[in-house]
């Protein structure tokens, strides 16, 4: 028999990313006794360079804006750069656990093998710690493990096999990996462009591989944080209306993706995630990344692309994302898979109460502020102050919810997507609107 934790704890937190941490917090400040499993030696999550399962490198800084990403009771210095690097975020998700006291319920080393729901409708969180064994009964469960951790290659694989290495951006620490060797990275997302512009400065030829078009946003438009420039529309205009007024401004600043050898987007602007990139356009006009359509085959050290065209490569970077897995979960409880799997509003399961996820999204913006949120959406209703609607119309929202991300970015992951100040603004009206509830029901019995 392993050992059994003594405390109570009403909840138990998987995990102590930024997700996490932000939970942890709201549920001490609603009075809710709550520990916290991570499974390294720090809090931090996939910030903290050369931790395990970490997808930092080197040269990673955010690419949101400092004042759009920081939480809203733990602002960043000042001081700081706009887009600061991975050192200055972990050591600010560090410095936001010690401001708050949130180590004294967080058990550092601890991975989560297995969680099950009890008949009763409790819940055991089993965990390997270092000194053996532990597992807790609460009433909730909260996961906030973050999903960039498995990493995704392209399936099927490409015809042909190479013989050139081949890693996924996940194993990239820096461009020392790539110095003097001819390089192709695949994939048009943030870690692809920081990646080829590594690449450019140390390799001996850089080709990039975009599969579909996407539109590269500066840093700063206009003089400003580019993301700045969007929020301030989304106060006021419905996302269709900004697509249009993005689009005008992203032409008329850097001209279309096609001027610079990439791909069109097939997706408007706003209809994927945003790739946000300073030095990509650059370093493509002045001819130190080359632009490739995407892969065909794979021929000993040449790739095939499908314009016909073939280079000879010494290393392949894969930025082809992640498999969303939460293997400690019933895959019962996941459905078709936890990339679909239906929250309400992103956080409730609607067929499991107690049941609840932070995290589990891709944003058009940061992620920290939206965590923040859906962690005191879920500290209210665990202290009595939130209510949720009945199952049937929770199940009716998540599909007219998903209806609207599937017009809006089709096949990619609409379960997961959210427009970040939209959702911001939905998680703020969702937390009175239960309120309202809970004060009615409370009024009727």
């Amino acid at each position: 028999m392993g050992a059994v934790m003594q405390a109570r704890p009403r909840v138990a937190v998987i995990g102590a990313g930024a997700a996490g941490l932000a939970a942890v917090k709201a549920l001490r400040d609603a009075g809710v006794a709550v520990v916290c499993f991570e499974a390294a030696d720090q809090v931090g999550g996939l910030w903290v360079y050369g931790a395990p399962d970490s997808p930092a490198y080197r040269t990673l800084h955010l690419n949101t804006s400092r004042g759009r990403t920081e939480f809203a009771d733990h602002p960043m210095p000042a001081d700081w750069p706009d887009y600061p690097d991975h050192t200055r975020v972990a050591g600010y998700l560090a410095d936001y656990a010690d401001r708050f006291g949130l180590r004294d319920d967080i058990r550092l080393r601890h991975t989560v093998e297995r969680v099950t729901r009890e008949p009763d409708g409790t819940w055991t969180v089993a965990a390997g710690g270092p000194d053996g064994p532990v597992a807790v009964t609460v009433e909730a469960v909260v996961v906030a493990n973050g999903h960039n951790r498995a990493p995704r290659l392209p399936s099927p694989p490409y015809p042909g096999t190479s013989t050139a290495e081949q890693l996924h951006s996940h194993d990239y620490r820096g461009p020392e990996q790539l110095a003097g060797r001819r390089v192709l990275v695949v994939g048009g997302g943030n870690s692809a462009m920081d990646i080829a512009v590594d690449a450019s400065y140390a390799a001996e030829r850089t080709l990039l591989s975009l599969r579909r078009g996407v539109w590269v946003v500066p840093k700063y438009l206009l003089g400003r944080p580019s993301d700045t420039l969007n929020g301030a529309l989304a106060r006021r205009l419905p996302w269709r209306l900004r697509q249009r007024i993005s689009q005008t401004m992203l032409t008329a600043t850097v001209g279309s993706p096609a001027r610079y050898g990439l791909p069109a987007p097939t997706h408007g602007f706003l209809q994927d995630h945003p790739t946000l990139s300073d030095g990509l356009l650059s370093r493509l006009t002045h001819g130190d990344i080359e632009a490739r359509p995407g892969v065909a085959a794979l021929d000993g050290d040449r790739v095939e692309f499908t314009d016909g065209r073939a280079d000879h490569v010494d290393v392949i970077v894969w930025c082809t994302g992640y498999r969303v897995e939460i293997g400690f979960l019933d895959p019962g409880l996941l459905g078709g898979g936890a990339d679909t799997l239906p929250l309400y509003r992103h956080v409730f399961h609607p067929e499991a109460p107690g049941l609840m996820f932070v995290g589990l999204m891709q944003s058009t913006g940061s992620a920290f502020p939206l965590v923040e949120a859906q962690a005191k959406l879920i500290a209210a209703q665990l202290a009595g102050r939130y209510a949720l609607p009945d199952p049937q119309r929770q199940r009716a929202a998540c599909r007219a919810e998903l209806r609207a991300a599937t017009a809006r970015w089709g096949q990619r992951r609409p379960a997961m997507r959210v427009d970040f100040d939209a959702y911001l603004a939905e998680l703020t009206r969702e937390l009175a609107s239960g309120a309202r509830r809970g004060t009615a029901a409370g009024a009727g019995r």
